[in-house]
């Protein structure tokens, strides 16, 4: 790669260093330049400009990205498209990450430009949680370094995998002392249940007993004579030995002590044993607190069938000392992250609305949504592209021969709102949809019914883009420099654009946000083809695209 000053006669291709701001309009960071970009360029009196040229062999950013992110992407996760050379990792359900260390540590070693973070081994993650993120730090890598990290990310499987929660049926066992509370054991017994809920699993016996070795026998085997597959001990007194209460009644119960203690605090006094197949947890004494302990990370791995033996313990004392750490977020808990604390990273949830509400007037008498394109209704063809997209919810705004429009549209998963007002102009189907489309959304994306040729691809890519943190709370596509459909605002907005009026949507807020809006460059003219009259219907189903 050639990086440096470049001169605007050798500049048509590069990629743009540093953004700038021009008269007519602005250059992003990263943008590849093209002959209308230069020429805007030379009009505002450059000559040349900082760039990057890829050279034979040369693998851009966001393709090395998306390949290398596929390569190391294992069961149970889900990539994001690659955007300014990152791709990030989520989980597709609750479970526990799964990878190896030193595996991770080859990856990264292999090439400074190549940088991938995950969350700790072994990290309990909530569905829809960032696991990891993929970082190309240049405009571009050396295809030889590509493969050969691809080589080490994929090898016989793929190096980050997602163990999910499988539901078990749990077992509680709880003994007491003279003078033990009742109220002690009922707490105990609802900070278990909620420590399962998360997932998956339930307490489907409990049984409580005297902290003697015979009944406690007795009462783990009550418990998996009702159907546990995990039985949870927690003894009035903590275990201090393996020859103590506990331990002496998993092996009359007919079990195996197969290991006690573990270097990690709170948790220290944590044991573990068998009875055939079904694993017996003596709790330490923090297991009867909500606070992330030891216990935890032991539960997570068993709920999910990751094994946990003498030597798994052994290996948790890396970050074990669990005390006194405030940010450190507890898995099972949704609640919001206190004074310091931070919740996980998650892929955003961006919904999506398609207004298809509108009387089509320049078409004439023929609903243009309604008018077969490829053998389907136009407006089909977007809900199709929006409904395998990333999109995490699709409403569809009707107004006009609303039902017709959802008769084409029956057998997809969408939402609908209806739009009294449709006859006022496209800014009163915008306020319908912003209105149904629910608080639990980090943004949405604006879809026109009448572009056919819209793709999936172009949704998720600008899914991919939208990150208010770094800058980027609007996303809208581009083609040749040309903005286009559909356009994705940040939650934010929605007071502004639900106050916008007549036939107009909420495009001048793109104008009045520069500088965290960010333009997506598509290769094909999609994203600037809507059909509005009948010439224009006859020449996208005489052109097929």
């Amino acid at each position: 790669m050639i990086f440096g000053d470049t001169p605007l006669e050798q500049a048509e291709g590069a990629v743009l260093a540093h953004s700038l701001r021009l008269d007519k309009r602005s250059l992003k960071k990263g943008r590849v330049l093209e002959g209308h970009d230069i020429a805007v360029l030379r009009e505002a009196g450059y000559a040349s400009v900082i760039a990057a040229r890829l050279e034979d062999g040369d693998v851009a950013e966001d393709a090395a990205a998306d390949r290398l992110a596929t390569a190391i992407a294992g069961d149970g996760t889900t990539v994001s498209a690659a955007f300014t050379g990152r791709a990030n990792l989520y989980a597709e359900t609750a479970g526990v990450v799964l990878y190896d260390p030193l595996r991770l540590d080859a990856f990264n070693l292999v090439d400074e430009a190549i940088t991938l973070a995950l969350v700790p081994p072994y990290q309990a993650v909530e569905e829809g949680q960032m696991i990891g993120t993929l970082k190309i730090i240049s405009f571009a890598v050396s295809g030889d370094r590509v493969m050969l990290t691809e080589e080490i990310g994929r090898r016989e499987q793929p190096m980050v995998s997602l163990r999910p929660y499988a539901p078990t049926r749990v077992g509680l066992v709880q003994s007491r002392l003279p003078g033990t509370k009742d109220s002690v054991l009922d707490s105990t017994f609802e900070v278990t249940r909620s420590r399962l809920h998360p997932m998956h699993s339930e307490i489907c016996h409990e049984v409580r007993c005297d902290h003697v070795t015979d009944t406690l026998a007795k009462a783990i085997d009550e418990t998996m004579n009702k159907g546990a597959r995990l039985v949870l001990v927690s003894g009035a007194s903590a275990v201090v030995d393996r020859r103590d209460v506990v331990p002496s009644a998993i092996e009359q119960a007919g079990g195996v002590v197969e290991h006690f203690g573990m270097p990690v605090d709170p948790g220290n006094l944590m044991l573990i044993g068998r009875i055939g197949d079904v694993p017996i947890v003596g709790l330490p004494g923090c297991a009867r607190s909500p606070k992330l302990n030891g216990f935890d990370w032991v539960l997570q791995r068993l709920i999910a069938g990751v094994p946990v033996g003498r030597a798994e313990i052994g290996r948790m004392g890396p970050g074990g000392l669990l005390k006194d750490i405030p940010t450190r977020p507890m898995p099972r808990s949704r609640r919001r992250p206190g004074i310091g604390e931070t919740a996980p990273a998650r892929a955003p949830r961006i919904g999506a609305l398609i207004l298809a509400a509108g009387q089509s007037r320049r078409m004439g008498k023929e609903n243009k949504l309604l008018a077969q394109v490829d053998g389907k209704p136009m407006v089909r063809h977007v809900a199709d592209a929006v409904a395998a997209s990333k999109a995490t919810s699709t409403t569809v705004v009707l107004g006009h021969e609303a039902d017709a429009v959802r008769a084409a549209l029956a057998d997809l998963k969408l939402s609908y709102a209806y739009n009294p007002d449709y006859a006022e102009g496209l800014s009163t189907s915008l306020k319908a949809g912003l209105a149904a489309v629910g608080d639990d959304v980090d943004g949405v994306i604006v879809c026109l019914g009448d572009m056919p040729r819209i793709g999936t691809a172009t949704i998720d890519r600008m899914i991919a883009a939208f990150d208010p943190v770094e800058g980027r709370s609007i996303v809208v596509p581009t083609r040749r420099g040309k903005r286009g459909n559909p356009v994705l605002f940040a939650k934010r907005f929605f007071e502004e654009m639900g106050g916008v009026s007549g036939d107009v949507g909420a495009r001048h807020l793109i104008g009045n946000h520069e500088d965290i809006a960010v333009e997506i460059e598509v290769d094909d003219e999609s994203v600037l083809t809507d059909v509005d009259t009948p010439e224009a219907l006859a020449r996208i189903r005489e052109s097929g695209r």
